[in-house]
């Protein structure tokens, strides 16, 4: 069992180690969301199912063509009341019909429309997929590089605290701190040591969601080449129309398909118009009988029937009784269609509700980054004042930590403010369809 788990061990690492590091920007994550996304392979297919249906759906339009061919063999042969003998042995009979539909009640011309509505929904479908993609591609890109940000504060924090405990010790050493002061900070770098910790295994999952954003092994070895995350130019916030939303383009879709589903329905129950025309031929079939001569006398003859010949036929269906199955069914899918209707209604105002909460959000997003901004100058200053104090004896070693445990607040409040804004106008954009 120990060699078993030895063996288990040594195979991760290997596996580990064999996976290449992958270095990219975030357009080169996008590109690779996309390549490796099976969601988006199977959307494409959809999208050239959609076109085959079309494709058939056309030839309802065009007339169809069949060939037959039959052989018989009857035994016994058949005798007649006038004492002829029927022979069919042997008999063939072969045609070819062409088939043309001349009206259909609609159906033909609403299946057609149903099939070019069915490829514009494939090609929403993968319009929102390929947005959907991008969108986690990017935030998790991001959200890897806020990470490490927040992981580099912690070690120039970590740095703060490291110059003032040998500043501490030196004075302590000269008679000039106390141990308290020493004890203090030696505490305070076990709490940023328990913090870096954390901000490390968050980087690790960070990692894990962005190899899996972008299809690759969850233990693939990833280099970002943003350090930091850098302040996006806000776009035109009030500037956006639904419509171009894939969400509105299917939502319009679905009323058109129950529309041409009402008609397709209504097509079923009313008069059809058909017509044939085709060449058919039969023979073989010999018909023996006596007949008599001129002399009065009776002689055996045998006659072959060989026949071909072209017909042509029109045909009308009308449909006269059905219980009212025809305007029932027509009458649910129009309550279908209603349906639709209501639920283009219900649906948009969600979807501008989505729009208006993400300009909301990226306005907010906007001021937080600002307000950060500011405190981090002023932590920033305050800090260096207070060092400096410090060091001239000034000021106590609370108010050292104090300002140091400022700074690394301040900077961890910015670094968060700009992953949120940056994330909001993403999700800005992926709302308004400009991905």
């Amino acid at each position: 069992m120990r060699l078993f788990k030895i063996i288990t061990v040594v195979t991760a690492l290997l596996a580990t180690e064999s996976l290449s590091a992958v270095t990219l920007n975030v357009s080169q994550a996008i590109d690779l969301a996309i390549e490796n996304s099976e969601e988006l392979l199977s959307a494409e297919k959809e999208v050239e199912q959609s076109r085959l249906n079309k494709q058939v759906a056309i030839t309802g339009y065009l007339p169809s063509f069949s060939g037959s061919a039959t052989g018989m063999w009857r035994l016994p042969d058949s005798q007649t009341d006038m004492g002829m003998t029927l022979r069919m042995r042997g008999v063939y009979m072969a045609g070819i019909t062409l088939t043309q539909p001349i009206f259909a009640g609609g159906k033909i011309i609403a299946s057609n429309k149903l099939a070019r509505v069915g490829e514009m929904v494939a090609n929403e479908q993968l319009r929102l997929t390929r947005i959907k993609i991008t969108a986690n591609a990017e935030t998790s890109y991001w959200s890897y590089v806020a990470v490490l940000s927040k992981l580099e504060m912690m070690n120039s924090y970590r740095a703060l605290i490291d110059t003032a405990y040998f500043q501490t010790k030196a004075a302590f050493e000269a008679g000039m701190a106390t141990k308290n002061d020493l004890l203090r900070i030696e505490a305070r770098q076990g709490q940023i040591k328990y913090q870096q910790e954390q901000v490390a295994n968050g980087a690790e999952l960070c990692r894990m969601a962005l190899c899996d954003a972008l299809g690759l092994e969850l233990d693939t070895p990833v280099t970002v080449e943003d350090s930091e995350i850098p302040v996006e130019a806000v776009p035109d916030l009030d500037n956006y129309n639904l419509d171009s939303r894939p969400e509105m383009q299917l939502l319009q879709a679905d009323i058109e398909a129950k529309r041409q589903q009402v008609r397709v329905t209504r097509a079923d129950f009313l008069p059809q118009i058909g017509m044939q025309a085709g060449w058919s031929a039969m023979g073989n079939i010999k018909l023996d009988m006596m007949q008599q001569d001129a002399n009065g006398n009776y002689t055996p003859v045998s006659n072959k029937i060989n026949t071909n010949g072209w017909n042509i036929m029109v045909s009308l269906q009308v449909p006269l009784f059905n219980w009212g199955r025809g305007v029932k069914k027509v009458k649910y899918a129009k309550l279908e269609l209603e349906n639709a209707r209501l639920n283009l209604d219900r649906n948009t105002r969600q979807l501008d509700l989505q729009v208006r909460q993400a300009i909301a959000n990226v306005r907010t997003g906007e001021e937080l980054v600002r307000s950060a901004e500011t405190s981090l100058k002023q932590a920033e200053a305050a800090l260096s004042s207070t060092a400096e104090s410090y060091r001239l004896g000034l000021a106590t070693i609370t108010d050292l930590l104090d300002s140091q445990a400022q700074w690394q607040t301040s900077r961890s409040n910015l670094i968060e403010a700009k992953t949120q804004l940056r994330i909001h106008i993403i999700d800005y954009r992926a709302a308004t369809a400009r991905i």
